[in-house]
């Protein structure tokens, strides 16, 4: 039995979302904390990256720390980390990206602004996850057999060649 043409529905593929591949289990600091803090918790949680949320730590993201920012900053102020706060170490200049966006948009983001991790907002704008490069990675591994893919190995390669370009080459670029 056959469907009349006008009943017909073309099957509708949809792009994969940052939502199926963002971690949700995401710790983050805020800016009064101090740097031995924000350490301890990328510890715990073997991350080398934390958000840095205003008020209660998880709405509004107003920052990011690595642990290379707190490693600098500790090294140019000669103080222990417990007497430094994360406001003097983080970047204060995020990207983000809504859980609803593509992962070729999340890419996108995170090769022109050369960032390895990108916050994730849910609707209201609240931090609801966190996308790593690696995270796309895996994705573009896992659709390398696809014959329609939202990320291939080949854009990865190039966002990796992006984020890790010398700075003096990034501005002459």
């Amino acid at each position: 039995m056959s469907l009349p043409a006008d009943e017909f529905q073309p099957l509708e593929i949809h792009p994969m979302r940052v939502q199926e591949i963002m971690h949700t289990q995401v710790s983050s600091c805020g800016p009064e904390d101090s740097l031995e803090h924000a350490a301890q918790l990328m510890w715990e949680n073997d991350c080398g990256a934390l958000p840095v949320c205003a008020g209660d730590r998880i709405s509004r993201v107003i920052g990011m720390i690595t642990d290379r920012d707190i490693a600098m900053n500790a090294l140019f102020q000669h103080q222990t980390l417990k007497d430094l706060k994360v406001r003097d170490a983080m970047s204060k200049s995020v990207e983000t990206c809504r859980s609803s966006d593509s992962v070729s948009q999340a890419e996108k983001v995170m090769r022109e602004a050369r960032i390895r991790r990108l916050p994730v907002l849910d609707g209201s704008g609240s931090l609801a996850g966190i996308v790593s490069l690696a995270d796309l990675a895996r994705e573009a591994s896992r659709e390398r057999m696809r014959e329609r893919k939202d990320l291939t190995e080949t854009e990865i390669c190039s966002t990796l060649a992006a984020i890790v370009k010398p700075p003096k080459e990034a501005l002459a670029a």
